[in-house]
Protein backbone atom coordinates (compact mmCIF):
# COMPACT_ATOMS: atom_id res chain seq x y z
CA UNK A 1 0.00 0.00 0.00
CA UNK A 2 1.58 3.40 -0.86
CA UNK A 3 0.52 6.69 0.72
CA UNK A 4 -1.71 7.68 -2.39
CA UNK A 5 -3.87 4.66 -2.01
CA UNK A 6 -4.61 4.92 1.42
CA UNK A 7 -5.74 8.66 0.92
CA UNK A 8 -8.11 7.24 -1.99
CA UNK A 9 -9.39 5.09 -0.45
CA UNK A 10 -10.60 7.54 2.56
CA UNK A 11 -13.29 8.58 0.04
CA UNK A 12 -14.91 5.17 -0.24
CA UNK A 13 -17.22 3.96 1.63
CA UNK A 14 -17.27 0.03 2.16
CA UNK A 15 -19.99 -2.06 2.57
CA UNK A 16 -20.42 -4.97 4.59
CA UNK A 17 -21.84 -6.40 7.75
CA UNK A 18 -21.95 -3.88 10.48
CA UNK A 19 -22.51 -5.07 14.21
CA UNK A 20 -21.82 -8.64 13.20
CA UNK A 21 -20.58 -11.20 15.76
CA UNK A 22 -16.90 -12.61 14.99
CA UNK A 23 -16.68 -16.21 15.57
CA UNK A 24 -14.37 -17.56 18.84
CA UNK A 25 -10.87 -17.19 18.33
CA UNK A 26 -7.67 -19.54 18.97
CA UNK A 27 -4.68 -18.65 21.36
CA UNK A 28 -2.91 -18.22 17.91
CA UNK A 29 -5.57 -15.94 16.52
CA UNK A 30 -4.76 -13.66 19.15
CA UNK A 31 -1.42 -12.11 17.59
CA UNK A 32 -2.72 -12.37 14.00
CA UNK A 33 -3.36 -9.30 11.78
CA UNK A 34 -5.54 -9.60 9.19
CA UNK A 35 -4.51 -7.80 5.73
CA UNK A 36 -8.75 -6.45 6.24
CA UNK A 37 -7.59 -5.03 9.87
CA UNK A 38 -4.14 -3.89 8.49
CA UNK A 39 -6.10 -1.68 5.77
CA UNK A 40 -8.93 -0.50 7.95
CA UNK A 41 -6.17 0.78 10.19
CA UNK A 42 -4.15 2.61 7.24
CA UNK A 43 -7.38 4.09 6.78
CA UNK A 44 -8.51 5.46 9.82
CA UNK A 45 -4.68 6.87 10.36
CA UNK A 46 -5.41 8.43 6.96
CA UNK A 47 -8.40 10.17 7.74
CA UNK A 48 -6.85 11.20 10.61
CA UNK A 49 -3.26 12.59 10.06
CA UNK A 50 -2.79 16.80 8.80
CA UNK A 51 -0.08 16.22 5.91
CA UNK A 52 1.48 13.44 3.58
CA UNK A 53 5.02 13.37 5.63
CA UNK A 54 2.32 13.17 9.21
CA UNK A 55 0.89 10.33 7.47
CA UNK A 56 3.68 8.48 6.43
CA UNK A 57 5.17 8.76 9.96
CA UNK A 58 2.12 7.56 11.78
CA UNK A 59 1.76 4.54 9.25
CA UNK A 60 5.20 3.70 10.14
CA UNK A 61 4.89 4.25 13.80
CA UNK A 62 2.54 1.60 14.17
CA UNK A 63 3.92 -0.87 12.02
CA UNK A 64 1.76 -0.39 8.93
CA UNK A 65 3.99 0.14 6.70
CA UNK A 66 6.95 -2.24 5.25
CA UNK A 67 10.56 -0.15 5.35
CA UNK A 68 10.75 -2.18 1.72
CA UNK A 69 7.64 -2.43 -0.84
CA UNK A 70 8.79 -6.38 -0.93
CA UNK A 71 7.90 -7.44 2.84
CA UNK A 72 5.01 -7.43 4.66
CA UNK A 73 4.38 -4.15 7.09
CA UNK A 74 5.63 -5.58 10.55
CA UNK A 75 1.79 -5.64 11.83
CA UNK A 76 1.14 -8.62 9.37
CA UNK A 77 4.53 -10.73 9.99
Amino acid sequence: MTIGSARRDVGEERAGPHGSIPGPRTAADAYRVSDDQIHRARLVVARNCDDPDDLRRLLDMLGLIAARPDQPPPVGR
